[in-house]
C-alpha cells in the first residue's frame, strides 16, 4: 500500500511539470466527451454491477439514485464537460500589474493550486467533473471513489486517461486509486504531505469529519450544511410557500437543503400554517418552538435545543419563531455552518442586512438553498462547497482551483 501510494503521488509530481496549453487542455476534454459517448454501453454495464452490488447490501433508494448512471445522467456529465471547454483557462491570467516608483515592475498572476486528492462517495459523476475541472486548471489529481461505486469511477477515470494518452500528455494526471482498502484513506491523509497540496471530500457527514480530523494536508470542504431560510415580516405569501417547499424537499439529502426556517414573529398568524401545511402535506414533519405549536393547527412536535443544530437530511424541518432580524442572524451565525442561507422579504434594506451579516459562504434573497451548486453558479460542475474562512468559499469551480504568484522584474534594481 505504502509503495502504491507513494508511486501515485510521484507520477503526480512529473505530471505536474508539464505545461499544458489550452488549446490542447480543450482537446482532451472534447476526446473524452467522444469516448463517453462511444462507450456508453459499456459504463452502463459497469455501473450495473456497482448498483447489483448496492442492492444486494440493502443500501436505500435515494443511496442508489445517486449512484445511478444512464443515458440521461452521462448527457448531463457531458454538458458539464462542454462547460468547462467553454471556460476560459484559469492558469497564467494577469490579475493585476504596476509599476513602482522606484522601477519594479509587478505581475500577480494565477498558477495551479498543486496536486489535489479528492476523496469522494456514491456519485460516479464526480469522478468525470473533477477529472475534467482540475485537469483544465492545471492541477494533477488523485481520486479516491467510494467502494459502492467502484466499476463506475474506474472506468469513468480510465476514459479519462485515454484521451490523455491520445494526445501525448502525461496520463498521470488523472489517477484513480484502484483499491478499495479503508486504510488507504487514512494513509494518504497523514504520510502523503510531500506528495498532495490540498485533499476535498466529497460526501457524508462521517467522511468529511475523519477528512479533517485526521487530514495533515490543507483541506477543503464542508462538515454539515445546517443550511435557514429566514421568512421576514415583509415577505411575499406565495414566494414564501414556493421557496420553502423547494428549499426543504426537492431534494432534502443534499447539504444546501434548508434544515431550519425562521418566522418572524409578527407574520406567525398569517404565515405559520399555509407555509407549514405545504409542506406537512407533501411528506415532512414538522418540529417547532412553543410559538409556532401555538399557531399551527397540523401535527407538530415540540424543539428541543439540540434540533437547531441538527442536519437531517431527509423530510423534517425545524421551525423557530424570532423577534426581528437580528434575531434571526443571530440564530443563523450561531447555529449554522457557513453553508447556505436566505431571507424571503419585499424589503430590500432588510435583505441588504441580512446578507451582510450572516457568515455564511453562500446568502441568498428570495431564493431557494437548493441552488447551491457549482452547476447552478454557472461553474459547469463543482469539486466540492467550501464553507472555510479563508478562500476559497462556497462551490469550487475552475477559477477557484488556481492560486497565484508575484513575478517582480526590474532593470537591476537593487534595495537600498
Amino acid at each position: 500500500m505504502k509503495k502504491y501510494l507513494f508511486n501515485l503521488g510521484k507520477n503526480a509530481k512529473k505530471a505536474s511539470l508539464y505545461d499544458i496549453n489550452s488549446k490542447k487542455k480543450n482537446k482532451v476534454l472534447k476526446d473524452y466527451i467522444y469516448l463517453i459517448l462511444k462507450n456508453q454501453k459499456k459504463i452502463i454495464a459497469e455501473n450495473q454491477k456497482d448498483l447489483k452490488k448496492a442492492r444486494k447490501n440493502k443500501l436505500k433508494e435515494n443511496f442508489i439514485k445517486r449512484l445511478l448512471l444512464d443515458k440521461k445522467k452521462l448527457l448531463l456529465i457531458i454538458n458539464s464537460i462542454k462547460t468547462i471547454i467553454n471556460f476560459k483557462d484559469p492558469v497564467d491570467k494577469i490579475l493585476k500589474k504596476w509599476k513602482r516608483p522606484n522601477g519594479l515592475k509587478i505581475e500577480k498572476k494565477t498558477i495551479p493550486i498543486g496536486i489535489i486528492a479528492v476523496i469522494y462517495e456514491s456519485r460516479p459523476n464526480v469522478t468525470a467533473d473533477v477529472a475534467a475541472l482540475c485537469f483544465k486548471s492545471g492541477n494533477p489529481v488523485i481520486l479516491k471513489g467510494g467502494t459502492e461505486a467502484y466499476f463506475s469511477n474506474k472506468i469513468l477515470a480510465n476514459l479519462f486517461k485515454k484521451a490523455l494518452q491520445k494526445n501525448n500528455v502525461n496520463n498521470d494526471y488523472v489517477q484513480f486509486i484502484e483499491t478499495t482498502d479503508r486504510k488507504i484513506v487514512d494513509f494518504l491523509l497523514t504520510k502523503m504531505i510531500n506528495y498532495i497540496d490540498v485533499v476535498i471530500p466529497r460526501g457524508g457527514k462521517g467522511l468529511v469529519k475523519k477528512v479533517q480530523q485526521l487530514s495533515k494536508i490543507p483541506v477543503i470542504g464542508h462538515l454539515e450544511g445546517i443550511c435557514h431560510t429566514y421568512i421576514d415580516e415583509k415577505a411575499d405569501l406565495l414566494m414564501t410557500k414556493k421557496i420553502t417547499l423547494n428549499a426543504k424537499l426537492r431534494n432534502t439529502a443534499i447539504c444546501g437543503a434548508t434544515e431550519t426556517i425562521l418566522i418572524h414573529q409578527k407574520i406567525i398568524n398569517k404565515f405559520c400554517n399555509p407555509v407549514l401545511f405545504n409542506l406537512e402535506k407533501n411528506g415532512c414533519k414538522i418540529i417547532g418552538d412553543k410559538k409556532i405549536k401555538k399557531f399551527y393547527k397540523g401535527k407538530i412536535k415540540i424543539a428541543k435545543k439540540n434540533d437547531w443544530s441538527k442536519e437531517y437530511l431527509g423530510p423534517i424541518v425545524s421551525v423557530k419563531s424570532v423577534k426581528n432580524i437580528n434575531e434571526a442572524i443571530n440564530h443563523v451565525n450561531k447555529y449554522g455552518t457557513m453553508h447556505t442561507d436566505a431571507i424571503i422579504t419585499k424589503n430590500f434594506k432588510s435583505a441588504k442586512k441580512f446578507l451582510k451579516e450572516v457568515k455564511s459562504s453562500i446568502a441568498m434573497h428570495n431564493t431557494s438553498t437548493q441552488f447551491a451548486d457549482g452547476g447552478e453558479f454557472g461553474f459547469g460542475g463543482e469539486v466540492g462547497i467550501s464553507t472555510n474562512t479563508l478562500p476559497p468559499r462556497g462551490p469550487v469551480g475552475l477559477n477557484q482551483l488556481v492560486s497565484y504568484k508575484y513575478q517582480v522584474s526590474s532593470n537591476g534594481k537593487i534595495r537600498k
